[in-house]
């Protein structure tokens, strides 16, 4: 098996996944945008990725990724911030980019 299949087979396992309209679980792809995953599923995941394939996340910027998140509450709630125009500014964060950086064996994006 890969990397990229390890990874992969990780992010699906632990991940709750949308169900289609026949009510089957879609399962993650390497492009796989996991912007919408489950905060919690997200934290877990990363936990278990960067121990199992050694790689630190601890210097990703993820205001790329989620942008929204990293303006403070105080602006969002009474600034002139629409959260439409800050989120259409984010970069995907796909599992693609963990399963090329478990390869490198450090993160490769920011």
């Amino acid at each position: 098996m890969t990397i990229a299949n390890e990874v992969l087979e990780l992010f699906n396992k632990e991940i709750s996944k949308e169900l289609d309209s026949n009510g089957k679980e879609v399962m993650l792809v390497l492009d796989s945008d996991l912007f919408d995953v489950p905060g919690d599923d997200l934290h877990y995941v990363l936990i278990k990725y960067e121990q199992i394939f050694n790689v630190d996340l601890s210097n990703v910027k993820w205001s790329y990724y989620f942008p929204w998140q990293n303006i403070p509450r105080l602006k969002r709630w009474f600034g002139n911030v629409k959260q439409k125009e800050v989120e259409a500014t984010r970069s995907p964060l796909t599992v693609r980019m963990f399963a090329e950086s478990a390869e490198a064996g450090k993160w490769l994006f920011d």
